[in-house]
C-alpha cells in the first residue's frame, strides 16, 4: 500500500484524511492518507522519509509551507513564484514541490453560489504573511486583481514577502503594512475581498478579531481559510455587518483534488471528495 500524509504542527484538526481516503477507495487506488504531526526540528527527517518507494508524497501545512522548499529537489514554476509548497510528489525518489493552494483559492471563489467572485479589477486585502498568504497573493495577481494589499504583524516579514512576490511576479499591485486595525481602516473601506490567511480562528478561544469588519462595504466578501470551525468569529461578525462570508472548505477541496491528481495520475473523484467533507453547494453564505 502506498502512503501519503499531512506534514504540519499541529495537524489533528485536519479533514484531509477523510477526503483523500474516500477518493482512494472510489477509484480503487491502494493508498492511505494519514496525519504526520511533525514537531520543530523533525522537518528535515520527515521530508527525507518521503523518498521511500512506498511514499506518494505529502501535503504541507502550517508552519512549514516555506520551510520545506530548500529540502526538495525542485519546485514547479508556480510554487517557485509563490515561495511556498503545500504538495510534495515523490517521483522515483526525487521530491518535487507544488502549490495547489493558489488555483484552489480561485476555483473556490468562482463557485460561490450566492455571488461567484471574479477577482478581475477588484481591490483585495490579505491578512497574514505565511505560505497561505503568499499563495493567495499570487492567485489574485494572476486572476487580474486591481490591488493586493497584505497586512501582517511584523514589518520584516512583510518586507521579505513583498520583495519576493514583486521580483517573482514582476507586479506593482502589491502593498503591505504592519498590522494595525486603525491603519487598515482605509483599505477595508474600499475592499471587495478580504482573505484571512492566518490560523487565527482555528481554535475556538482565539480572539480578538483581526480587523474591524464595520469598515467593510456591505456586500463585500470575507473568506476565512480556516475550515474546521464553522463560521469563525471573523465570519460571524462580517456576516452580521452585511458581508458575504465563505469558510475554507471549498479551498480545501480544490487544493486537495489537484494534489490527488499529482500523486495518482488519475482524475480526482470530486463529488466523492466533496461529500466526504460534508460540503454542500452553499459554501458561501449571504448577508443577514
Amino acid at each position: 500500500m502506498k502512503q501519503v500524509g499531512l506534514i504540519g504542527y499541529p495537524v489533528a484538526h485536519s479533514r484531509s484524511p477523510q477526503m483523500h481516503n474516500a477518493a482512494f477507495r472510489e477509484i480503487g487506488f491502494d493508498a492511505e492518507y494519514t496525519l504526520w504531526e511533525t514537531p520543530p526540528g523533525n522537518l528535515a527527517e520527515r521530508v527525507a522519509s518521503l523518498r521511500a518507494p512506498a511514499m506518494l508524497g505529502a501535503n504541507v501545512t502550517i508552519p512549514y509551507k516555506e520551510d520545506v522548499v530548500p529540502l526538495l529537489d525542485e519546485c514547479d514554476a508556480l510554487a517557485g513564484r509563490i515561495g511556498a509548497v503545500n504538495t510534495i510528489v515523490n517521483r522515483n525518489g526525487k521530491l518535487v514541490g507544488y502549490n495547489t493552494d493558489a488555483p484552489g483559492i480561485i476555483r473556490a471563489l468562482a463557485e460561490c453560489p450566492a455571488s461567484p467572485f471574479d477577482a478581475r479589477d477588484k481591490e483585495t486585502v490579505i491578512l497574514g504573511t505565511g505560505g497561505a498568504a503568499r499563495a493567495a497573493a499570487v492567485a489574485l495577481i494572476d486572476a487580474g486583481a486591481q490591488s493586493v494589499y497584505i497586512i501582517g504583524r511584523a514589518k520584516a516579514r512583510i518586507d521579505v514577502l513583498l520583495d519576493h512576490l514583486r521580483s517573482s511576479t514582476e507586479e506593482k499591485r502589491l502593498s503591505g503594512a504592519i498590522f494595525n486595525i486603525s491603519d487598515a481602516d482605509a483599505l477595508l473601506q474600499t475592499a471587495d475581498l478580504v482573505i484571512n490567511a492566518t490560523p487565527v480562528g482555528l481554535i475556538s478561544s482565539d480572539e480578538p478579531l483581526l480587523i474591524d469588519v464595520n469598515q467593510l462595504p456591505v456586500g463585500s466578501l470575507v473568506m476565512d481559510m480556516v475550515f474546521n470551525a464553522g463560521l469563525t468569529p471573523l465570519l460571524q461578525a462580517a456576516q452580521a455587518h452585511g458581508c458575504f462570508v465563505m469558510d475554507g472548505l471549498s479551498m480545501l477541496l480544490y487544493q486537495g483534488t489537484l494534489a490527488f491528481e499529482l500523486w495518482t495520475g488519475r482524475d480526482a473523484p470530486v463529488g466523492v471528495m466533496r461529500k466526504a467533507l460534508g460540503l454542500k453547494n452553499d459554501t458561501m453564505q449571504g448577508r443577514n
